[in-house]
């Protein structure tokens, strides 16, 4: 079985409004949590995404950095744009 990710929850982290750059949180259903770097001029566009050290990575299973969650950028931007979450997280 393959692993697929779906989001349930994002939050921005951070912002630099004047150059365009956003830290986002995103929380996935198996509990883990990811930072997403987002390049808003001209388009929103995801430039780098890590998982963060608080849980065991669902693909790999290792417990230190990897670069699993790379793979399933392409996924996770899809859910990202038809669930509004940008939208969502910056109107908090």
């Amino acid at each position: 079985m393959s692993y697929r990710p779906i989001i349930t929850n994002v939050r921005e982290a951070s912002s630099n409004e004047k150059s365009g750059l956003y830290e986002f949180i995103i929380n996935l259903a198996d509990g883990t949590e990811c930072r997403a770097f987002y390049n808003r001029f001209p388009e929103w566009k995801m430039t780098n995404i890590s998982r963060l050290q608080k849980t065991p990575c669902p693909v790999c299973r290792k417990d230190f950095i990897c670069k699993c969650m790379e793979s399933f950028t392409g996924e996770l931007e899809q859910q990202i744009v038809e669930n509004q979450w940008i939208d969502k997280a910056l109107a908090h």
